[in-house]
């Protein structure tokens, strides 16, 4: 699905010329489950986009047309309560926290569609959220910041969506830069970027065919539990204010009042933390099997501490481990199924593919999605298709 085919899609439905914005999904390196306790995370935007044309309607509505899905959904723009319809709410929304700046929204049209893959922990729901909201940050001339957009993309996903994520997705795909992967601190915001060669080491996703879905009840549980074990941390180390501050001394010391699933949670992201550190350290050195050799010590903790894994994330990262130019591999995103991210050296990339391929199949009998990315600009006015 390209720019060009969502416009004329638009033109098609409303007769109309749109404003058309490319939004990527990411990849994340290292640092999961870290960004809502305050942590670190490796984040980089990626050439699997989603694509939206947009205009002012002059009416008092709304009208959404979802070209992958061929569904439509309208409402007022004084209706924006979340629905049944999950697409949409996204969308509603990022309008509501536009309303909720000050700034008026007025009806206005929307065909979107593209490539992302749905589930498979690409941050297609970010992607969603923040392409609207620089399309309409632009139609209106509100002059919100980035950061701004990507805090309004966030709290839309919490009201709208009932996922209470972090800050990375939404941030990666307004901040992402072409050629760098991005080290976010999600307390402070602050960030720097770090060269990401792609020609000598490719990022390969492998989709494991589970689909997750964030807003199930374990995502939020794990929220919640880190926020148990801050809250026993807190009577007697004041300080900690999140597991961003917490030690794993601290942890160890309370250990039998934190109990052993809140123990195992907090101690996972305590040295997730510690890892996107080390991984920063060692892609500054161009050391790619050190960094790597933190992306199995990552899945590892996702597999046992923070338990977000499943049978065939695991299976794929086994897979993967032995073959020839692979680096590093670990499940990525929320967990629960979705995709794999591997980093293998370019020369291996296709008998990579054609071994994990067979490797599914066999022991699976299931056909393996694989990925292979290139690390591009954040959510963007494509040149091209600029109203007149």
């Amino acid at each position: 699905m390209s720019a060009s085919a969502i416009a004329a899609a638009f033109q098609r439905i409303f007769s109309t010329v749109p404003l058309v914005v490319r939004a990527p999904g990411r990849v994340n390196l290292i640092g999961e489950h870290t960004d809502y306790n305050g942590g670190f995370v490796l984040p980089a935007a990626v050439d699997k986009e989603i694509y939206f044309a947009v205009a002012l309607n002059g009416l008092p509505v709304v009208r959404l047309y979802s070209h992958d899905k061929d569904e439509r959904h309208e409402f007022e723009t004084t209706q924006l309560q979340p629905g049944p319809i999950l697409w949409a709410n996204y969308l509603t929304g990022v309008v509501a926290g536009f309303q909720q700046q000050g700034i008026a929204v007025p009806g206005f049209d929307c065909v979107f569609g593209g490539n992302v893959p749905i589930g498979a922990g690409l941050s297609s729901s970010a992607a969603v959220e923040c392409g609207l909201a620089l399309a309409l940050n632009t139609l209106l001339q509100a002059g919100l910041s980035r950061m701004e957009l990507a805090r309004l993309s966030q709290q839309a996903e919490h009201t709208h969506a009932g996922v209470q994520c972090g800050i990375m997705d939404q941030f990666a795909s307004l901040f992402g830069k072409a050629g760098q992967v991005v080290l976010l601190d999600c307390r402070s915001l602050e960030y720097a970027y770090f060269p990401f060669d792609t020609t000598t080491c490719r990022i390969v996703l492998c989709n494991s065919g589970v689909k997750h879905s964030l807003a199930s009840s374990e995502y939020n549980s794990r929220r919640q539990e880190c926020e148990l074990g801050v809250a026993v941390l807190r009577q007697y180390y004041p300080q900690v204010r999140s597991l961003r501050d917490a030690t794993l001394a601290q942890l160890d010391a309370h250990q039998p009042e934190l109990g052993d699933i809140v123990y195992r949670r907090c101690r996972y992201v305590v040295e997730e933390n510690q890892r996107v550190v080390l991984a920063c350290q060692h892609l500054s050195e161009k050391d790619m099997v050190a960094f790597g050799q933190l992306m199995y010590a990552s899945h590892a903790g996702l597999r046992n501490q923070y338990e977000v894994s499943c049978a065939e994330l695991d299976l794929l990262v086994a897979a993967a481990r032995p073959l020839p130019g692979v680096y590093g591999a670990r499940m990525m995103g929320g967990g629960f199924g979705g995709c794999t991210i591997n980093l293998v050296a370019t020369e291996a990339v296709d008998e990579f593919c054609r071994l994990m391929t067979a490797q599914y199949q066999q022991q699976l009998g299931r056909p393996l999605e694989i990925y292979c990315t290139t690390i591009v600009g954040g959510v963007e006015v494509e040149p091209s298709l600029v109203l007149p």
